[in-house]
């Protein structure tokens, strides 16, 4: 098949790709990132099921459990950059299946630990093994869809979180209780072994499957290919545009810090919820079985929503309202569960909560992606997903100790709650040209559409 790739002359080049085109790359690529999500994201949080048996057999109190559940996103900071560059050196297929091999082994490893220090250890090097998933991906998607695409598709692999929590969680409530004492060995410890062989599997299935870089894609005609890389160059362009902006600027650049601030308050209230929903359910007077099944509908229904939420966003070009609604919900939802004078009532809450963070989360990651490119895009991402997953830490310590010191949880929400407020106003601040792509607009004779305006915060 001849390789070669002829650009179409610029006047002709769209900023979109054709229906057809985005639709074969969409089915080509996303199913098979959402799987990998999936599966990354139920061995980052199956610790929360864990936790309803391993805490009391261990001997782990809820803020020693909050810490050491936090101590992921220690290691996940230090490496997150410097795996996002090794991404993009050595290509997305070959850094992936490696994060997910060693991801794998030490989630499995995690079944072996006998108390606090070596949990404390164990999470560290899960967060290091793991480093450079998240923000390689999104980069990766940079290299596949042009910033007109990016909302709706991004929602699409968020889908890996609602559906591991949708199915994930009445099957790790099931491990715990089906396979308690077999072989002489605890439910949690099976719960570990189990959901970490598929990242193994997946290794080497993603050596063969992924594709670096549209120009590389066998799978497509030569003419699709010629597309693609087309609107891809005309993508970079609009951005270069802007200004050229190299790894060292990208990292010092304010609206990538200002970014990482705001991905901070957000990312508290996405594992905040994600590492002690289970407890909260099973305080209302559910069984571990029954708590799985329960922690589906909020994830479910969070799994429909952004999907229609993210396509509004795209389909408008508005991004900052869109962002800040869906946060206000999110601070809606932990508020309600934290107050709330019945369980139904707080179950309706965690509802509203999934939901918002959820739509939240989609619509965040167009913004870096619409100033940044190449190295600096890697570098810029990574800095931005590294220090907002700080909070991954603070979240679930914080709710560990609040749950100390008022003997509930759910108190702990409102720190979740502020997170969000502050959030959507820091970017509801920001010029709206800096965060918001206008709709396209056609052009007479042409198939070209408006690009992307940015400008400082």
């Amino acid at each position: 098949m001849n390789s070669s790739v002829a650009s179409p002359p610029s006047t002709s080049v769209s900023d979109h790709l054709s229906p057809q085109l985005l639709s074969k790359v969409t089915w080509r690529l996303v199913p098979y990132l959402i799987l990998l999500y999936f599966v990354s994201y139920l061995d980052r949080v199956n610790v929360s099921f864990a936790s309803l048996t391993m805490n009391k057999d261990l001997g782990i109190d809820p803020a020693t459990y909050g810490q050491a559940a936090g101590l992921f996103f220690i290691g996940y900071f230090f490496a997150e950059v410097p795996s996002n560059l090794a991404l993009e050196k050595f290509g997305a297929r070959k850094w992936i299946a490696r994060i997910m091999f060693t991801w794998g082994a030490l989630s499995m490893a995690m079944a072996f630990v006998k108390g606090p220090w070596s949990y404390f250890i164990i999470r560290f090097c899960l967060g290091l093994a793991e480093a450079g998933f998240f923000p390689g991906v999104v980069l990766y998607l940079t290299y596949w869809f042009p910033a007109r695409e990016r909302a709706k598709v991004m929602a699409l692999f968020y889908l890996g979180i609602p559906l591991a929590n949708v199915f994930g969680a009445p099957l790790s409530g099931w491990i715990l209780d089906a396979t308690n004492g077999a072989g002489g060995i605890k439910g949690w410890q099976w719960l570990f072994l189990l959901e970490g062989v598929p990242a193994i599997i997946l290794t080497f299935t993603t050596l063969f499957f992924l594709t670096d870089q549209p120009a590389q894609a066998s799978w497509l005609t030569d003419a699709e290919r010629a597309e693609h890389v087309a609107v891809m160059d005309a993508d970079r362009a609009t951005r270069a545009k802007h200004g050229h902006m190299s790894l060292g600027a990208a990292l010092a650049n304010p609206r990538v810090l200002v970014l990482a601030l705001v991905y901070f308050l957000i990312i508290l209230g996405l594992y905040g919820l994600g590492f002690w929903m289970p407890q909260i359910i099973k305080r209302m007077g559910f069984n571990n079985t029954q708590t799985g099944f329960l922690v589906m509908v909020p994830y479910g229904l969070a799994a429909i929503s952004q999907v229609f939420w993210c396509r509004n966003s795209d389909r408008t070009g508005e991004r900052r309202w869109h962002f800040a609604a869906s946060c206000g919900l999110m601070g809606l939802g932990y508020a309600m569960t934290w107050l709330a004078p019945s369980p139904t009532i707080a179950f309706v809450g965690l509802i509203f909560g999934a939901v918002g963070i959820m739509c939240t989360m989609p619509v965040f990651w167009t913004m870096p992606a619409a100033f940044l490119s190449g190295t600096a895009a890697a570098g810029g991402i990574a800095l931005i997903n590294s220090i907002g997953n700080l909070s991954g830490y603070f979240g679930p310590a914080i709710m560990g100790w609040v749950a100390n010191v008022t003997g509930n949880p759910s108190s702990g929400l409102l720190v979740l709650t502020s997170g969000a407020v502050i959030a959507a106003i820091i970017v509801l601040l920001m010029r709206r040209e800096t965060v918001t792509q206008e709709p396209a607009a056609a052009v007479p004779g042409s198939v070209a559409t408006n690009p992307i305006t940015v400008t400082r915060v």
